[in-house]
């Protein structure tokens, strides 16, 4: 069936989450990160709903506009996966088989650790466990290295200036990189750029990093979980990847996938689909 753009109220807030495949499918929910939108899961939709899953992929707060607010901690990694826990009761799924690409694992990781009872299983791509990033980021000289554009991104003003001057180049080089082959179609990152241009987006998706450290720590997770990484990621190292495996304490899959970049989801999307199907079929 051809795939529907719902609204979904949650509170004061309305998201925008693209929904496909069979209405009495499996349920699974796609987390999209940053700079992107619920549009980076449009290679992988197809390849879930072929198998007779149901996927919604929610434009994140901050990226619908009419869930934008304001305030950073509204960004905090509590508020987060509780909006998602609530966007979940709002669209009538109790459970899903949560998957969350860069930003989204992160909620993924929170939302499996918090309510477990919503996560059937969790696929996280990228990124992995907070703790993981958290103790990698002390002690590895490398990955302090790979995350030191984050320190821009904390200064607020300046980093919108600099991310959208001359046509958005910095953001667009960071979708296509300096050679222009990372794998993310140039019509998918005018996409993203239109949406994070409009008046408040880009400062909304921004605030998820000026948010990082509020509230508690994520504990290890105890559902089924894959953690899908690529050695080409030029922000997560392999000290970080390699540490995920201390933070799961149920059953746990790490997939590497060798010569692909950050964007896994638009560059190897039927390699993310196995590891997503298989998780799915073991659970």
């Amino acid at each position: 069936m051809p795939g529907q753009l719902l609204r979904v109220d949650v509170g004061d807030l309305t998201l925008d989450v693209r929904a496909d495949g069979p209405e009495d499918g499996r349920p699974v929910l796609l987390l999209h990160g940053f700079p992107q939108t619920s549009a980076s899961w449009a290679a992988v939709t197809p390849l879930l709903t072929e198998a007779g899953l149901r996927t919604y992929a929610p434009d994140q707060l901050g990226y619908s506009p009419g869930a934008r607010p304001a305030e950073v901690d509204a960004y905090a990694s509590t508020n987060l996966a509780q909006v998602t826990a609530d966007l979940m009761t709002a669209m009538d799924v109790p459970r899903a088989d949560v998957v969350g690409h860069d930003w989204g694992a992160n909620v993924a990781w929170t939302l499996a650790a918090w309510h477990p009872d919503r996560v059937r299983s969790l696929t996280a791509v990228s990124v992995p466990h907070p703790a993981a990033y958290t103790a990698a980021y002390r002690a590895d000289p490398e990955q302090k290295e790979r995350s030191a554009y984050i320190r821009l991104f904390w200064q607020a003003g300046k980093a919108e200036e600099v991310l959208l001057a001359d046509d958005a180049r910095r953001l667009r080089r960071m979708l296509t990189g300096a050679e222009g082959e990372t794998g993310v179609p140039a019509e998918a990152v005018d996409e993203y750029v239109a949406v994070l241009s409009a008046p408040g987006a880009l400062t909304a998706a921004l605030n998820w990093y000026r948010a990082m450290g509020l509230g508690p720590k994520v504990e290890p997770v105890d559902v089924p979980t894959t953690y899908v990484w690529s050695d080409a990621d030029v922000a997560i190292g392999r000290t970080a990847a390699e540490a995920c495996a201390n933070y799961v304490t149920g059953d746990y899959r790490f997939v590497e996938l060798p010569g692909v970049t950050h964007w896994i989801p638009e560059q190897a999307p039927k390699q993310l689909a196995t590891a997503i199907l298989d998780r799915i079929a073991s659970t």
